[in-house]
């Protein structure tokens, strides 16, 4: 996993210093937990320390998929816009949408439900299509 802060104007509190950038390497399931971490990290240096838990476990859910469901890897943008909202997107090299079980088993699965999560905890979350992919996002904004 190569991860960047991306430099920008001078002042800490500029939105450019709120963004985390990662690239993890196919099948790299280990770089997962480091994702987690390093956006753990941002978080807390950014002043939003309590949207950790729900930003951690549903970024694990998307890279996951990146990485399972691709021989791509996937590369992590995390965003702190002016407005305290936070964004995640993790982008994957396959133009195939995610899609939840349908499956009346699925409840007892011990996979499949990530996307359920993300349905459930997001402010908003989507898909965008892009030529050598597509993009999977997911908003939180500040309780």
């Amino acid at each position: 996993m190569t991860g960047t802060a991306v430099p920008g104007a001078s002042a800490p509190g500029c939105a450019l210093h709120r963004r985390l950038h990662l690239t993890v390497d196919p099948a790299d399931l280990v770089g997962v937990g480091a994702v987690r971490q390093r956006l753990r990290s941002a978080l807390s240096r950014w002043g939003v320390p309590e949207l950790s838990d729900t930003a951690e476990l549903l970024s694990s859910e998307l890279v996951t998929n990146a990485l399972l469901h691709t021989a791509k890897g996937a590369v992590f943008d995390a965003v702190l816009g002016s407005d305290h909202r936070l964004r995640i997107e993790v982008q994957d090299g396959t133009s195939r949408l995610p899609g939840r079980r349908r499956d009346p088993q699925a409840e007892y699965a011990t996979s499949g439900r990530g996307l359920l999560l993300v349905e459930a905890l997001a402010d908003s979350w989507g898909v965008q299509l892009r030529g050598d992919g597509k993009v999977t996002w997911f908003e939180l904004a500040l309780p």
